[in-house]
């Protein structure tokens, strides 16, 4: 090989690094803040000027005040964060594995849910995001039939009417994508925050 043909390799080799590590990242990303400037700053909630979390990230809820969000699987096997977004994953865990039914009443992270919920006072069929995690373990969503079996639990604890409580949920309903695309759902953070300025 020439010793031309090696420069010109090496020249080449210059421009689409930084043309492909510099100036195109650098290019979506102005674009993406011009014309998407909440979704590229991370979709973040903000109460009082403070930013409270992400509408893409759940946020763990145990008060009985509080809807529940699906369980997170960054919190399984030790996990010491629920959503955490570092251990964003699922649990990929069979459905007879132990750790997530077991035998013994209320332990294994389905059984432990479906319990908790039992324990809260939801009657019926259980809905399954309520007591299995997402695929991402990150899920900020709910159904509406999960939250639908939340209401009466939510209205008691706050002395509230619970037709009030169910027309909360019904006003931050989100559609499907593009009219036709996944299911409608209800992002449990921003329910809350509508709960908490309503009473």
């Amino acid at each position: 090989m020439k010793l031309a043909e090696i420069k010109r390799a090496l020249l080449l080799l210059v421009i689409f690094m930084v043309l492909l590590t510099v100036i195109y990242p650098a290019v979506v990303t102005l674009a993406g803040r011009v014309a998407f400037p909440g979704k590229a700053g991370g979709s973040l909630i903000q109460q009082n000027g403070v930013v409270v979390g992400s509408s893409l990230i759940g946020q763990p809820f145990s008060e009985a005040k509080y809807f529940w969000p699906r369980p997170s699987a960054t919190a399984s096997d030790g996990g010491s964060m629920p959503y955490d977004p570092l251990a964003s994953g699922g649990s990929n865990l069979g459905p007879t594995n132990p750790k997530l039914v077991s035998p013994d009443p209320g332990t294994g992270e389905v059984s432990g849910a479906a319990k908790a919920l039992r324990d809260s006072g939801v009657t019926g069929p259980l809905p399954i995001d309520l007591v299995t995690s997402s695929g991402s373990g990150l899920d900020p969503d709910i159904t509406i039939e999960a939250a639908n079996v939340q209401v009466a639990r939510v209205a008691a604890a706050r002395n509230m009417p619970a037709p009030k409580v169910q027309q909360i949920v019904d006003d931050h309903i989100e559609g499907r994508w593009l009219g036709f695309m996944g299911t409608e759902r209800v992002n449990v953070l921003e329910l809350n925050m509508a709960l908490d300025r309503a009473g």
